[in-house]
């Protein structure tokens, strides 16, 4: 099992930036795949970015390509998502999100992952 922490988040302008960290309690971090997703008000969850076990592959949703950048640091159990030019639209609840990479080596879909943060609010004002 995995516990995970999201910490991070808050307002800032449109235009800034933000750095989101997920610190893991467990077991075994470097054997999950992680990933953030987020949900905004009156929307459905959405992924957002995702990194393997070993960080060899990152992949990202089209709406933050060349924005955001996830990554991960084994040794601190922690992975990271770093938020720059961001928009009005990217104002949400964002998770961290874990599943065994024997399970599923990556993946975009939020119901394949078995382990989520609280949450962390991230609101970017025009």
């Amino acid at each position: 099992q995995v516990q995970l922490v999201e910490s991070g988040g808050g307002v800032v302008q449109a235009g800034g930036s933000l750095r989101l960290s997920c610190a893991a309690s467990g077991r075994a971090f470097v054997s999950y795949t992680m990933a953030w997703f987020r949900q905004a008000p009156g929307k459905e969850r959405e992924f957002v970015a995702g990194v393997t076990w070993n960080s060899d592959n990152t992949y990202y949703a089209d709406s933050v390509k060349g924005r955001f950048t996830i990554s991960r640091d084994n040794a601190k159990n922690t992975v990271y998502l770093q938020m720059n030019s961001l928009r009005p639209q990217d104002t949400a609840v964002y998770y961290c999100s874990a599943v065994a990479s024997w399970k599923k080596f990556s993946s975009i879909r939020g119901d394949e992952y078995d382990y989520w943060g609280q949450g962390t609010q991230v609101t970017v004002s025009s």
